[in-house]
């Protein structure tokens, strides 16, 4: 037994190698079948009427939808913008040198403490 155990530990990783030789030739063989001169080339590279037409429909559709996705990035642009404006007034409010002056995040407005009348901070 001792023996056996001997030859498979000393040829295990030839016969690994061309197991795996064995197994790949047949797949790189298969991934490219042109090799000699006789392929034949179906449909001359793709292009034909129909694909033509779907990429005119395409691009129709997509000029069609280009006033929609332009209202939406204005839309975000303008979101963005009154985010980004009352982050701003939010840092001055609470920067202000006026002791009476504190933010109130509902109305998104910066208040005196005693009157609860709108603070111009700057």
């Amino acid at each position: 037994m001792n023996v056996h155990n001997s030859l498979i530990s000393k040829y295990f990783p030839a016969i690994a190698l061309l197991l795996l030789l064995f197994w790949q030739t047949p797949a790189l063989s298969r991934s490219n079948p042109c090799i000699s001169d006789n392929c034949v080339i179906i449909n001359g590279g793709g292009e034909n009427s129909m694909t033509r037409e779907t990429a005119r429909q395409d691009r129709e559709e997509w000029n069609a939808q280009r006033d929609l996705r332009n209202k939406i990035n204005k839309r975000k642009e303008k979101r963005f913008e009154e985010y980004e404006n009352d982050i701003d007034n939010e840092d001055a409010c609470l920067k202000n040198f006026n002791l009476n002056a504190y933010w109130e995040p509902k109305t998104k407005r910066c208040l005196d403490v005693n009157t609860g009348r709108p603070i111009n901070p700057k």
